[in-house]
């Protein structure tokens, strides 16, 4: 008689699990009666959907966080943004450590880009700057809102305002509990603020770099010169996304979404929406309101979103820079070039794919929204691009959204989360590739 053969997680399915688990686990603590400042259960759908925009740090809110949750119902919220942000690269550290021995070279290979480093050498080294790291970021963070929340609510409101707002900026969540205070949501009412605007950005990109890019500067002192080739790559690109887009911002939105302003509130608008979007959730000025090529630019960046290995979504910043430069030396006929550092082929093929997947399921995701929930075009676009990019801005139909269109978005941040990539090779599971070597074919392109 044959022994059934036990049927073994891979570790990228072992990853999916635990989130799965998490997301369940957080919409099961939020269907509580306690969870509610009514004292009321909550429907699973809009349950389910706040625990997985939690737990995939998006941000997307069917319900006003700050009037619908109880103190209980948002420290939940708070856990799973931890959790989500933090908790699970140490859970993908940890599985590097006990399988590295018998997980397959894909598995290998997926663990190491989901850590965002790539070797086993330095991880056990690694994980203790990262939490070392978190710790001293998101208390510093706590410490400066504290400042200003302090006085405007009182001393252990204020301080817990600090402590969500900190984690909830550094794991780019973008989960707040202000409601409407002085008559705006999110961060709108600090929006001229310095010391809460330049606090919650500083933040957002710090948890936005990657841990392997920390300890790397760590490592060499904080000089650009010695610092690794990924995190030469990390650094520019994430500097010229904000720089370019700050300017961009500037002047699309100086006669619509700025206008009135005075030049100094202006910059601190146009820095906010250059930074947030990548992929933080926080707003300081509707995002309605932004005009039709700022809303453009809102969703390119969302798209990209953060680095490897990081708290943040999207893209990610190494993917577009490979895909620029491979475009550059596609017209230039030249190799794809960086630093004196030659991009190799499977790096280029990888970040097309990931390209190519994510605007496959931005655009189905759009046109299933529109089809279903009947909202226009660019309500439908904004909305699926903050859940596959795990940003949280909205331009504010999320809450008015049906059943399944709540679902829908629930699927995207869930798979923008994981990863396009990292879901495919979840759902293929363990293949042996094929040895074959057919023919070249020539196809005209272009």
């Amino acid at each position: 008689m044959k022994k059934k053969k036990k049927m073994k997680l891979s570790p990228s399915q072992l990853i999916v699990t635990s989130f799965l688990c998490v997301i369940l686990l957080g919409t099961l603590l939020l269907m509580l009666p306690i969870s509610s400042a009514a004292g009321t259960a909550t429907g699973f759908v809009d349950c389910l959907f706040t625990a997985t925009s939690a737990a995939c740090v998006t941000g997307l809110a069917v319900v006003d966080t700050a009037a619908h949750w109880s103190g209980f119902g948002k420290v939940v919220i708070l856990l799973l943004i931890q959790v989500g942000g933090l908790g699970a690269m140490t859970i993908i550290t940890g599985l590097i450590s006990i399988l590295r021995k018998r997980a397959s070279l894909s598995d290998t290979k997926l663990l190491m880009q989901a850590a965002g480093n790539d070797s086993f050498a330095g991880m056990a080294k690694l994980v203790r700057r990262l939490l070392l790291g978190t710790v001293i970021f998101e208390s510093a963070g706590a410490v400066l809102l504290s400042v200003r929340f302090v006085p405007l609510f009182g001393f252990w409101r204020g301080v817990w305002y600090g402590i969500f707002h900190s984690i909830s900026a550094f794991c780019n969540a973008g989960f707040d509990v202000l409601g409407d205070f002085r008559g705006g949501a999110s961060l709108s009412a600090f929006a001229y603020d310095p010391l809460v605007i330049l606090t919650v950005s500083a933040l957002i990109i710090i948890g936005g770099l990657g841990f392997i890019v920390w300890d790397d500067l760590v490592t060499v002192k904080f000089r650009f010169k010695p610092l690794k080739f990924h995190s030469k790559v990390v650094l520019v690109t994430t500097g010229v996304l904000i720089v370019v887009p700050f300017g961009l911002f500037m002047l699309f939105e100086n006669a619509h979404a700025f206008a009135g302003r005075g030049f100094g509130q202006k910059l601190l608008l146009g820095l906010f929406q250059a930074v947030t979007p990548r992929t933080a959730g926080f707003a300081t000025v509707p995002m309605a309101e932004l005009s039709d090529a700022g809303a453009i630019l809102t969703v390119v960046l969302m798209l990209i979103g953060g680095s490897p290995g990081s708290t943040a979504g999207g893209l990610k910043t190494t993917t577009i820079a490979v895909v620029a430069i491979s475009t550059i030396s596609a017209v230039s006929r030249s190799q794809p070039t960086v630093f004196k550092r030659r991009i190799d082929d499977a790096t280029v093929r990888q970040a097309l794919a990931i390209l190519t997947i994510y605007v496959a399921g931005t655009l189905l995701g759009t046109g299933a929204l529109c089809a279903i929930e009947g909202i226009t075009l660019r309500d439908s676009l904004f909305e699926v691009a903050s859940a596959i990019a795990t940003v949280g801005l909205s331009t504010g139909v999320t809450p008015f959204l049906g059943t399944v269109g709540k679902v829908i978005l629930t699927l995207f941040m869930f798979a923008g989360r994981i990863g396009g990539l990292s879901i495919a090779v979840t759902l293929s599971g363990e293949q042996n590739p094929s040895l074959v070597r057919h023919p070249v074919g020539r196809i005209m392109v272009g």
